[in-house]
Order: structure tokens, then sequence, then C-alpha cells
């Protein structure tokens, strides 16, 4: 099982490799290949998840670090990944149609595949350090994605935009992550979340709590970060179908069930997930109404959706977790199907303006038959899966307790919005009267038909069929989150209730908004407080003033003089070495025996005068000879205090160092005498002694440390039995530090070729001239 479980990432890491090497035509195709491995591959799963079997996969571990990365299948990550990936393919299929022609459509499709890749293995992995990675993909992939035109400002705005928000609250997130594994010992997800009781005992529990809340609300487009979510919209619209509606975006709900079982308990976590959930669902239906563009629409109502999913786990209880994941499901369906259905009317008419659109029933039958069915699902009514989530959601809320009214309130607003954004889409475009638009519409080509019409019909399969929808999905899925078995059974007839009730009153409200949307749209639109104190107002506002901030700072700090960038390196790092000897522990000193001085102490005069005479060397060949002179009598302090070894190494190196600096010198063109003034020559002077003081008071605090011999005893036993060398020094950096090695070599080399890159220039123009001496 664990075959199938790896398969779709290597499936996804091929295709991205061979998908840049086709052609636009066929590229979307191989993505759609992908998905279709991707979904029969979780497909095959499913028996096992449902039936409680492990399903899982190891490809690393780090046991002295507490550290593993895997992968891992249960009802959760499998709802999850058969969303991706069976959306994806009719994603894929459409996107083939619907960009026909474009030249950009290899690099369009190896993103999508990458972006498919990084979905399911956040999904699917079990390891917190693997899912951010998988999880700052998602948001690197998207900013291209959204950015796919690029030529437009927009575009690139709201790829900027959309990174930034995202990317800033996955490193939120990694520090929440990170304090959940430190806490409980592992960087396993399922290790952490049975630490349950070890976890929260720790006393970093509330800020990781609040730490993954944030990371999880910034992908899910949560208040106040929603506002990224309507902007991306200006990606193309298989990029908003697949990102906006079924994936990206419920990325942070799926972490927020993922760890519900930490904090299910928690008042903390259950208050601010239903409060801010609410908040986002209703500024979400009020946002939409005011909207005239289909896709932007389409983006609010997405964020009324994850706003709901949010309220419902933070209620806490099984019914909630049950009507969150059937709600899932109906909103993914209804949804993806609804952004594909706005392209096909802006790729036929020529226009995304809800007020040009009307009377397409009889031009685009087809795609009227798909806009119905999708949005029959959206409104919430028999015998349409949307009629099950809907239900569900009012019977969650109204066990709530002393709020329960509030939140009833909040979501009849809610739904109603959404049953007024459902008629505006189908009885205003398509049997509304017809209207004249820029291009003469028809019905598209099958591919991009494939996806609207499979995603509306399944909404209604799934709702004939509810207590196959509550064994295959809802049941394994909301005991992933539970942490316990959830008994499900799911029915479209409960009898007269209050339940049903509600839903009356919701078609009633919603029929009301749909109404009056002629009349309310343009007043929500004079609302000028919403665009000039919104949360897209504060970001704009709060990225001017931190390039503002940059270019002061830049000015100020890089100013082009290359001793003041010396002079403020040496002064801030002797201050800062000062300030912690001082705010520490004190300037500890250690007790010399200066009887014990012998002619060892050459060695370390003649450091002194080689320094000395470096400072006050004529020239600049003359300071490096100079210089030369405290290598070579380093090097005999080495070998008086018994390490030859160090010593003839020191030795090799100070002769080469002072050969190859004066070879260099004198091919580079520096006649430049120091034209210092006085006053420079007195501060950099000072500068000089304070750094030397602090730097000479630190190591003398740390001769007064009590050694601790414990490291430097087990590279001594153990540099011959493990890694079989006599020469510890050498074995240290050879072997047990091998890395560190290789990087410093690395860094030294890169150094070299950027500054023999930075003097070609003026060595090749000095080459006719004499050289210096």
């Amino acid at each position: 099982m664990s075959f199938f479980l790896i398969l779709p990432l290597l499936a996804g890491i091929v295709g991205s490799v061979v998908g840049a090497r086709m052609s636009p035509r066929t590229a979307p195709l191989l993505g759609a290949g992908v998905a279709g491995i991707a979904f029969l591959s979780y497909a095959a799963l499913a028996s096992s998840v449902i039936a409680g079997l492990p399903v899982e996969a190891a490809f690393w571990s780090v046991p002295s670090l507490g550290m593993g990365g895997g992968l891992q299948m249960d009802g959760l990550g499998l709802v999850f990944a058969l969303l991706i990936s069976g959306i994806g393919f009719f994603i894929f299929l459409y996107a083939s149609r619907y960009l026909a022609g474009d030249t950009r459509l290899t690099r369009l499709s190896v993103m999508l595949i990458l972006f498919m890749l990084a979905m399911l293995g956040a999904v699917t992995a079990d390891d917190v350090i693997v899912l951010f990675i998988f999880w700052e993909m998602t948001s690197l992939t998207s900013f291209f994605l959204v950015g796919y035109d690029h030529e437009k400002p927009e575009a690139r705005k709201a790829a900027l935009q959309a990174l930034l928000v995202t990317g800033g609250g996955g490193l939120v997130l990694l520090a929440g992550l990170l304090l959940l594994a430190i806490a409980a010992g592992t960087t396993s997800l399922s290790g952490i979340i049975a630490a349950r009781e070890t976890v929260l005992a720790d006393p970093t529990a509330l800020a990781a709590m609040l730490l993954v809340i944030i990371g999880c609300f910034t992908k899910s487009a949560q208040v106040p970060f929603h506002f990224w979510l309507p902007n991306a919209m200006a990606a193309p619209t298989p990029v908003s179908a697949y990102l906006h509606s079924a994936t990206m975006v419920k990325l942070g709900i799926y972490l927020l069930a993922r760890v519900n079982p930490l904090y299910q308990d928690e008042i903390v976590w259950q208050t601010i997930l239903t409060w801010f959930g609410l908040a986002t669902g209703i500024t979400g239906g009020l946002l939409a109404l005011r909207e005239t563009d289909l896709k932007r629409i389409l983006a609010y109502t997405t964020l009324t959706a994850l706003g709901t999913l949010t309220m419902l786990i933070g209620l806490a209880p099984q019914l909630s977790i049950v009507a969150a994941m059937a709600f899932l499901v109906a909103h993914a369906l209804y949804k993806a199907a609804l952004f594909l259905i706005a392209g096909i009317v802006d790729h036929e008419t020529g226009t995304r303006d809800a007020r040009l659109l009307g009377g397409l029933r009889t031009l685009m039958p087809l795609t009227a038959g798909a806009t119905v069915l999708a949005t029959l699902s959206m409104a919430g009514l028999p015998p349409f899966i949307g009629f099950l989530g809907k239900e569900l959601i009012y019977e969650a809320v109204l066990g709530a307790g002393d709020f329960a009214i509030v939140l009833v309130i909040g979501m009849i607003f809610v739904n109603g919005a959404n049953v007024a954004i459902a008629g505006l889409l189908s009885l205003r475009l398509f049997f509304g009267e017809r209207k004249p638009t820029p291009a003469k519409p028809h019905d598209p080509p099958a591919g991009m038909l494939a996806g609207p019409i499979t995603l509306a019909l399944l909404g209604l399969v799934f709702g004939v069929l509810p207590a196959l929808v509550g064994l295959w999905i809802v049941s394994p899925s909301a005991s992933a989150i539970l942490g316990e078995t959830a008994v499900v059974s799911l029915s479209l007839w409960h009898g007269f209730n209050l339940v049903l009730g509600l839903s009356a009153v919701t078609l009633i409200s919603g029929a009301v908004l749909y109404l009056s949307w002629p009349r309310l749209m343009p007043a929500l639109q004079g609302l000028a407080f919403i665009d000039r104190f919104g949360a897209n107002r504060a970001y704009d506002l709060g990225l001017a003033g931190i390039l503002r901030l940059c270019d002061r700072s830049t000015a100020l700090i890089q100013h082009g003089d290359l001793r003041g960038y010396l002079r403020t390196l040496f002064l801030v790092t002797a201050i800062s070495l000062l300030l912690t000897l001082v705010l520490r522990d004190g300037l500890a000193l250690p007790v010399f025996d200066w009887a014990s001085v012998d002619a060892r102490a050459l060695a370390f005069l003649g450091i002194a005068g080689g320094g000395l005479a470096t400072m006050l060397a004529p020239s600049l060949f003359g300071a490096v000879v100079a210089s030369g002179l405290v290598g070579f009598a380093a090097a005999l302090a080495f070998l008086f205090f018994g390490a030859p070894d160090v010593a003839f190494t020191q030795f090799a190196v100070e002769t080469l160092l002072v050969a190859i600096l004066a070879f260099a010198l004198i091919r580079l063109p520096i006649r430049r005498p120091d034209d210092r003034v006085a006053r420079d020559r007195l501060k950099d002077g000072g500068i000089a002694v304070v750094t030397g003081v602090s730097v000479t008071l630190l190591l003398l605090a740390v001769l007064a440390t009590p050694f601790d011999s414990r490291l430097s005893d087990w590279f001594g036993k153990n540099s011959l039995p493990e890694a079989f060398g006599r020469n510890v020094v050498n074995v240290i950096l050879v072997d047990f530090r091998a890395l560190d090695t290789l990087g410093e070599i690395t860094v030294l080399a890169i150094a070299a070729f950027a500054v023999l890159a930075l003097l070609r220039p003026r060595i090749e123009k000095s080459a006719t001239k004499e050289p210096s001496r």
C-alpha cells in the first residue's frame, strides 16, 4: 500500500521534468495524466483507510535528533487528496482548451503539476518539516501561477501580495510547528498529537497554538488576511478554479482540522476559530454582493465557505466536524464547477461583468445546464449535497450553547448571500433578458465542459446517495479529525423540524437579496470606508511604509563609503561584545602565574610586534609582509606549546598567503596613498583600540570559564576507532566536521571568483601600464 502513497509524488516529479520539454498542446494532457494516476492511486487506498488500517511510507529518519520524514494516509488526507487530484484532472483538460494557442501553456502546465505535487505532499506528510516544505512550495508555485500574465501590473501586484501574505504566514507557522515539535520531542505530526498532554503542559503551548492559527489563517484567507484572495483573481481561470476554490485556500483548513485533536478542548482555540470564522463568512457574503466581476464574486463566496469551515472546526462537537466534512466536499464540487463556468462565459462572451450578461441559455444550453446544477447545490436545495451540508451546519450551530442564536443569525446571512449569488449566476446570466456581448457566445469544446458538467453532476449524485457519502467520505475524515470513531448517518429528509425551517428562512432571505441586488450592489459600492479603511488598504499602506523605511535605512547605511562600512562593522561588534560581557556575567578575568613566563613569551611578543609593524607600514605591500610576521610568530607559539603539526601547517599557509598577496599587489593598479586627515586617523585608531580591547576581554573571559572537556575527550577517544586517524585535528576537519570544512572551502572559492570578477576589468585596463612596486 505504501507504493500507492508514494506513486503520485513520483508521478508529479517525473511529470514536471518531462512536461517542461513538451509542446503547449501536449503538456496539459500530461498534467491530466499525472492527476489521473494520483487519483487512482489514492482511490486504491480508500478501502484500507476506511477499514482503519495504517497506510504509511517512511523515507528518511534521524533518530538521534528525534526527526523522521514520511507519508501517511487517513480519512482526512484521503478526502483532500482525492479532491486535489480529481479536480486537478479536469483543470488540466480545461486549460488545454481555454488557453489553446498560448505559447506559455507548457510553463503553466508544469507549474500546475508542481503545485499539485506540493498540495498532495502537504496533505499526506506526517512530519512537520516536510509539511512546511510542501506548504511553502504551494505559496511559491502560486506566485508564478497568479502572476502568469506578468506583463499586467495587476497580475504582478496580486502575485506579490499572495506570496507575501501566505509566505509570511508560513514562517509564522514554522515557528509554531517547531514549538510543538520541541514540546513533544518529535517532529512527527501524529506523534505530536499523541503527546497531547505533554504538549499542552509545556509553557509554549499557547504561543504555538496562536502561531499555528495565524499561519493557517493567512493561507485560508481568514479575516483580517482575506484581502489577498479576491485580488488573486488576476490569475487565469484554470488557476483560480484550482487554487482558490478547492485546493490551496483549503490547506489552512486542512491543518486546522489536522491539529484539532490537540486543541479541541481548549477555550482559546474554540473562541478564535468560531468567531473569526463567522466574521470571515459574513465579510465574504457582504463583499460578494457589491461585486460585478464573476470571478471576484466567486472569490468572496469562497470566503464565506472558508469562514464557515473554520467556525465549524472551532465548535468542536462531533456534529460540527461531520458538518464541516460534508460541506467541504459540497463546496469543492460546486465552486470548482462555477469557477470553470465563469471562465467559459468570459471566454465565449468577452466579459465577466454580471451587469452586461443575460439570456445566455439558448446560446449556451450545456453551460446553462451545468450552471443550474452547480448553483442549486450552492443554494442548498435538495437533493444536492449542498443541501446536506447546509442542514448539518444549522444542526451544528443550534447546539452551540449560549451563543447559538448569534451563530444562527450569522449563518442565515452567509447562506442567504450564497443563495442570492447562486440566483445571480444562473437566473440573471442564463435566464434573464438577452443582452448584447462583445463576442457571440456558444458552448465551448468538450474539454472545457467536461469539468463543470461532471463536478456539478457529482453534487447531485452525492446528494441522492447520502449513505455512501457518509460511509466513504464523511465518517473517515471526521474520525481522523476527532481522534475517535465518528458515527455518521446522513439522509436527505429529517422531517419537519427547526433545521428545515431555518433552510426555508435562508431561501427567503436569499431571494430578497437577489431581487434587491440591482439596488443593493451600487449602495454597497458606495460605502467608501470599506476601501479606505479595509484590510487591503492596510496592506498597501504597510507595504509602502516598509519600502520607505528600506529606502531611508539604505540611504543611511549603504552610503558607498567602504571605510564607513568597516567602522560600523567593527564598532557594532565591539560594543556588542562589551555589553554582553557586562550584562551577563561581568568581566571575569583569569589569574595568571607570572612566574611561569619563559622564553615562549617571545612568540607572543612577535605577534604584537608584527601587528604594530603592520599598522605603521608606509605601503600596502609592506603591511602584507609585516602581517606575515604575525602568522609566523603564531606558528612558533603552536610549536612551543606542543602542536607541531598545527605549527607546520601554519608555516605553510602563512608563506603561501604572503606570497600570493604580494603577487596580487604587484599586479593590481593600487597607487593612491592614504589620504585620511588626522581626525579620521584618530577616529579609526579609537575604533581599533575599542575592538581590540573587547576581543581581548572576551578571550580572557573565556579563559576564566571552567573548561568542559567532554567534546575534546570524545574526539580524542573516537578518532582512531571511528575515523581511523591518529591526528585528531585532521580527523576533525576531514571526517567529523567534513561538511563544515567543505562549506568553508566552497565559501572561499565563491568569494575568490567574486573578487576576480570585480578586479578583472581593472587588471586588464592596467595590463599595459607599469606595475606598481
